[in-house]
């Protein structure tokens, strides 16, 4: 009798569309980050902990830190149709019940513990999402009790190598615009045997309660985290704020190098956060005056519908004339661009206006892209060779290949240049931002 094939088991099919999976991922980021891969362990079963922002991205960004197929858990009740239950199974998607679908049907999980330990011991990585739910904030929500049960069960059950919890931090630039930038950082694994041998005299709550606290720690020291209460705004704006002055300011990494790009932001998003909370220490007026500030720039800016990116880039005027530039020697293929992806962002726009979760919006047009462009290009390339010469309509095809990208980027270049133009005739705003940064330059 054959043996029951398992999630976790190599498919050459799934190993093989990982490529094409990837690098639609790579297109639909400018820039994509993964900080302290060092820190994943070689020596045992993992399990991935990350934090949950953008639905079904942060799923990809984690599938593609390597090439390692990863077994992931989403909640059950996406699995009812029973199709959409064997493509979920295909991408190694497994049902975990939620506290929300009440207790007789958190019961079940015994079974996902069971198949999630099995993938464990065949040394496959397996990723839940501890807080069980996704926020698009630059926050943190409590962590579940699912990953402590299924690595203290396994933890008994693997007695031929050590598991570990790795924390993992997810940072998008923006979480509802195409194109935007994702920051991964690994964090210090968590080794579940020694934790639970170190804590021996505990009970077994107690050293899932301690070992939350330890996993929650480090999880937000890989994040961008602001505490989310009525100060979130006003603290995420001044960020945004003084982020270019900051990097000026902070020290070079423990190898001598300056922090460049994601990085840098990262490190320089932090310093203005330990700031805020050291001047609501020595200073309690001027961090009210300071909180007070941030929220009365977050309100006109949003009032105006200025983008973070005109508030927060390095250099404004050579920026714009770089923008202008570019729209202006790429005007014509923009067009023909516009034209050709139009099926796909029509689409887009219409399911968007379906969602009840804005969240969704990138995983809605990372899926459009990956499944669509294929099929226009195909259609296109065809219609292509029947009505010009092939020695025409071979170059046309390749040109349009990245077309979605580029329209894409052609527009993004045009909002930004309607906010700059916002900002610029702002006089208040700039105003508002002009004291945030003296108050933060002056207390330094």
């Amino acid at each position: 009798m054959a043996r029951q094939r398992k999630i976790q088991d190599y498919d050459p099919v799934y190993s093989f569309l990982r490529y094409y999976v990837d690098f639609v991922l790579k297109l639909s980021y400018r820039t994509i980050s993964y900080v302290g891969r060092k820190n994943i362990p070689t020596d045992g079963a993992i399990i991935y902990a990350p934090n949950h922002t953008n639905a079904l991205m942060d799923a990809l960004v984690i599938l593609a830190m390597d090439r390692k197929a990863k077994v992931f858990v989403a909640r059950a009740d996406i699995f009812k149709n029973p199709t959409f239950a064997k493509i979920l199974r295909f991408l190694k998607i497994m049902p975990i019940m939620r506290m929300r679908d009440g207790m007789d049907e958190v019961r079940k999980n015994n079974e996902t513990i069971e198949r999630a330990v099995d993938v464990l011991r065949d040394r496959v990585p397996f990723c839940i999402f501890p807080e069980g739910t996704h926020q698009t904030k630059y926050s943190s929500l409590p962590l579940s009790k699912g990953i402590f049960r299924i690595a203290f069960q396994a933890e008994e059950l693997i007695d031929d190598m050590p598991l570990y919890i790795v924390p993992v931090g997810l940072r998008y630039g923006n979480f509802f615009r195409f194109r935007s930038t994702v920051r991964i950082a690994v964090g210090e694994p968590i080794n579940v045997g020694a934790f639970r041998r170190e804590h021996s005299a505990l009970a077994e709550a107690e050293q899932m309660a301690l070992m939350r606290t330890m996993l929650d720690e480090r999880m937000k020291q890989t994040i961008f985290y602001i505490p989310n209460d009525e100060e979130y705004d006003a603290k995420y704006e001044i960020c945004a704020a003084v982020v270019k002055n900051q990097v000026r300011h902070i020290d070079c990494d423990a190898n001598g190098r300056r922090y460049r790009g994601l990085e840098a932001h990262f490190v320089a998003n932090n310093a203005t956060l330990d700031e805020i909370k050291r001047l609501k220490s020595v200073s309690p007026e001027v961090a009210e005056h300071l909180i007070r500030l941030g929220n009365e720039a977050s309100a006109m800016r949003h009032k105006e519908h200025i983008s973070l990116s005109s508030v927060s880039i390095k250099y404004p005027l050579l920026s714009r004339m770089l923008m202008t530039l570019f729209m202006v020697a790429t005007l014509p293929y923009n067009l023909v661009a516009t034209v050709l992806t139009l099926p796909i962002n029509a689409l887009a726009e219409w399911l968007f206006t379906k969602l009840k979760d804005p969240a969704f919006r990138n995983s809605v047009r990372y899926l459009l892209n990956l499944v669509l462009w294929p099929i226009l290009m195909i259609i296109y390339s065809v219609v292509a060779y029947i009505v010009l010469p092939w020695q025409w309509a071979l170059p046309i095809t390749i040109a349009l290949l990245p077309a979605p990208i580029i329209a894409h980027e052609a527009w993004r270049l045009v909002r930004l240049m309607r906010s700059d133009i916002r900002l610029m005739l702002n006089k208040p705003l700039r105003a508002t931002y002009r004291e945030i940064r003296h108050i933060i330059e002056q207390n330094r």
